[in-house]
């Protein structure tokens, strides 16, 4: 069986009783490791981290191994239970739905454990694995380093796009909220206008941007409780609302 384990936005604790479960009872976990990240990333230690809590070794599957080398993954699961870890919930990526419809061709019994995804709390850039223009013109591959884009990054594209287009949609003053490191210990969550965000540092990745529509009197209630007020900034979320 092929279990497909949603682990959640923030640290190996974000599983869920039924992911961990699925995990503890393979025989063989991967770990998908470009569409997005856990807050310690996937370095040595941060694989150590997660398998000292399953009590598995983990084995990280790059783009490569997922999309070209998915066949090696499922013959394992004809065989013996494999768990494929993804950060955030399974069907976040199309490239997971994908994995779905290959083991169901296949035959193979598949369980996805979902969990808390960053689509269900904003949406996001990101690129971890991609294959620069050039090195696919000469037909072969060689990847570019990992790209996030932040919130500012995000700001100033959009201003550039309303500049270009004028289509009056939203500009320097419309309202907006950042997001950085949702579910981890110092995400950081900041309400303000396109300008003014643009002068947050937000800090290392996975960055959101939300624009504000017509909000309800409750939500312009939440709105500024994380309002950003002058230099400093009144309150940064530590996750415990």
């Amino acid at each position: 069986m092929l279990f497909i384990v949603g682990l959640g936005l923030g640290d190996e604790k974000d599983i869920t009783l039924r992911g961990l479960e699925a995990v503890k009872k393979c025989e063989k976990v991967y770990i998908e490791a470009y569409t997005s990240l856990l807050s310690f990333g996937l370095s040595s230690d941060g694989l150590s981290t997660l398998e000292k809590l399953y009590g598995k070794s983990i084995t990280l599957a790059d783009r490569e191994i997922v999309e070209e080398k998915a066949d090696g993954i499922l013959s394992e699961a004809r065989e013996s239970d494999v768990a494929f870890l993804v950060v955030g919930d399974p069907f976040g990526a199309t490239t997971h739905s994908d994995l779905v419809v290959r083991a169901k061709k296949m035959g193979l019994e598949v369980k996805v454990v979902h969990n808390a995804s960053v689509m269900n709390a904003i949406g996001v850039y990101i690129r971890v694995k991609e294959p620069s223009l050039e090195s696919l013109c000469r037909g072969r591959k060689q990847y570019e380093p990992p790209r996030y884009m932040t919130i500012n990054t995000a700001i100033e594209q959009l201003l550039e796009v309303e500049k270009t287009q004028g289509g009056s949609a939203y500009n320097e003053d419309t309202d907006c909220v950042g997001f950085a490191r949702l579910g981890s210990e110092d995400q950081m969550i900041v309400a303000g206008t396109m300008r003014q965000l643009q002068t947050i540092d937000f800090g290392t990745p996975l960055h959101c941007l939300v624009i504000v529509g017509k909000t309800h009197p409750v939500e312009e209630e939440m709105l500024d409780f994380y309002k950003f007020r002058g230099e400093s900034l009144e309150r940064i979320d530590d996750g415990t609302i």
